[in-house]
């Protein structure tokens, strides 16, 4: 059993140790809280520190931007100065250009008063003198003009008619040289008065909605277009079509893809129609080289060079009175190459000539002399054989024939374009025009015969003798030409001969 001290004093040293513990306990608690605020002070006094750092550089900052601020201000001050400076001299300048001008319009409007007061005398003074003539000739002012012109006739038809001729001799050796090859050039080119629809192509929009897009905000789609394409666009011409004009057919083959591939797409926007158009481009760049190949194919002209191949291609897009350029020109070369079998002609070049013929028509709108010219500067430049273009440069009658070859190529040439069925001109259309042509002449006095020749390329008119002279049948000449001119429509140009012939006929009995 234990002792009751032991365990008192056991008991005693426990309630000790357990005080001195909480009490060493409370001391740590209090050094770690002594250590925690000495760091939190710390901590403030570095950020006071980055504070008032930070403050300084912005107000530095804000120094130099108002100090930049202000030097922008006088520099802007210093220009409007100039400018007002500038101003102020142009409006002196101004002020005393008016005060001349206003003086210069006085002494022009008293100059202008001065004149007219002049001409008003000089009306009266002639009126008089008119009236004095007339009481002493007895006559009219109208009467004596009559009369002088009926004496004129009477005395100088003879010496009238000479200085005509002269006179025309002397103008036709002062422009003929130089008006001609521009004169031929722009009527073989461009003088044919073709139908709309072969300047034109439409597409078809389904509704009035993409329509709408089409068109695009305030017509910002339409300028893309036509920026792009180089076409006309017209958008009500016809109802659920628009139509696309332009001389180039090329421009408007791609024009006619790339505004149905968007119409197809439904998105239609400036980007999307730079792109369209690049692929309608390649599209129809295909199609031309294909046609080209397929021509040398039908034609049976090889060993073309490739660029010449897509040159002759794109004649798959031109037409000439309604009838497609390559397929006349791959007509020509079969028929060239049929009568060169029959003739002992050398049907090689005959097939390649005709073929290329109307090579130059590719271009000539955009090149200046006639198709055959540049046609032949094309076929020099590709190194095609000189008896080929011998055969094709005379179709036209612009070059001599000089191998049998050209002469079979401006008949077959001849041969596809007048077949029925070639071209547009419909027969009906064409007696029609010729009647017109040759009533025009039959209308006027004194002509007995007239007759259209030359497919109504040039009219002969046969007149009385005893009813004109030589210089009323050179008026007749002109008026004829001046009458066609304003009342028909007609290809390129129709020369008009008035011929007057006097026939003596006498008898032996």
């Amino acid at each position: 059993m234990l002792d009751p001290i032991l365990l008192a004093v056991a008991l005693g040293a426990t309630v000790i140790g357990v005080g001195i513990g909480y009490y060493l306990r409370y001391l740590l608690a209090v050094s770690r809280h002594a250590s925690i605020e000495i760091e939190t002070k710390k901590k403030i006094v570095a950020a006071e520190e980055k504070a008032i750092h930070i403050v300084e550089k912005a107000e530095h900052k804000a120094e130099q931007i108002e100090q930049a601020a202000r030097e922008e201000r006088k520099a802007i001050e210093e220009k409007l100065n100039q400018k007002e400076a500038r101003l102020d001299k142009r409006e002196e300048f101004l002020d005393e250009r008016q005060i001349d001008v206003d003086s210069q319009k006085e002494s022009l409007q008293s100059k202008v008063d001065e004149v007219k007061t002049i001409r008003d005398q000089l009306r009266d003074r002639e009126a008089g003198i008119t009236t004095t003539l007339e009481t002493v000739a007895g006559l009219s002012r109208e009467e004596a003009y009559a009369r002088l012109v009926a004496q004129l006739e009477q005395e100088r038809v003879e010496d009238v008619q000479q200085r005509l001729q002269k006179l025309e001799r002397a103008g036709e050796t002062a422009y003929q040289d130089r008006a001609q090859n521009i004169l031929l050039s722009a009527i073989h080119r461009l003088g044919n008065n073709l139908p709309s629809n072969l300047m034109t192509a439409h597409v078809e929009i389904p509704s009035d909605e993409i329509k709408g897009k089409v068109i695009g905000r305030e017509g910002r789609n339409v300028r893309a277009f036509e920026r792009a394409t180089g076409v006309d666009v017209l958008i009500d011409d016809m109802p659920g079509y628009i139509t696309l004009s332009s001389f180039d057919p090329i421009r408007r083959e791609i024009a006619r893809v790339a505004l149905e591939n968007l119409v197809k797409d439904g998105r239609i926007q400036p980007a999307k129609i730079e792109s369209a158009v690049e692929e309608a481009r390649q599209e129809v760049g295909t199609t031309i080289r294909k046609m080209g190949e397929q021509a040398t194919y039908d034609a049976n002209v090889p060993n073309l060079d490739p660029d010449l191949i897509t040159i002759l291609g794109r004649l798959y897009f031109r037409t000439s009175y309604g009838q497609n350029v390559l397929q006349h020109s791959v007509e020509v070369a079969n028929l060239a190459a049929m009568l060169a079998a029959e003739t002992g002609a050398d049907v090689a070049v005959a097939r390649a000539g005709g073929l290329l013929h109307d090579i130059g028509k590719t271009v000539s709108h955009e090149v200046s002399g006639s198709h055959v010219d540049i046609g032949i500067r094309i076929l020099q430049k590709y190194n095609v054989a000189e008896p080929v273009i011998l055969a094709m440069r005379a179709h036209h009658e612009e070059y001599p024939y000089e191998t049998p070859e050209s002469i079979l190529v401006q008949v077959a040439d001849a041969l596809s374009g007048a077949r029925p069925g070639a071209r547009r001109d419909s027969l009906e259309n064409y007696i029609k025009r010729l009647t017109e042509l040759e009533a025009i002449a039959l209308g006027l006095a004194g002509v007995d015969k007239a007759f259209a020749i030359a497919a109504g390329r040039e009219i002969r008119v046969l007149v009385n003798p005893d009813a004109l002279n030589d210089f009323e049948a050179s008026t007749l000449a002109r008026t004829i030409a001046t009458n066609i001119e304003q009342q028909l429509r007609y290809p390129g140009e129709i020369k008009v001969h008035v011929i007057r012939e006097t026939r003596v006929v006498s008898y032996a009995r």
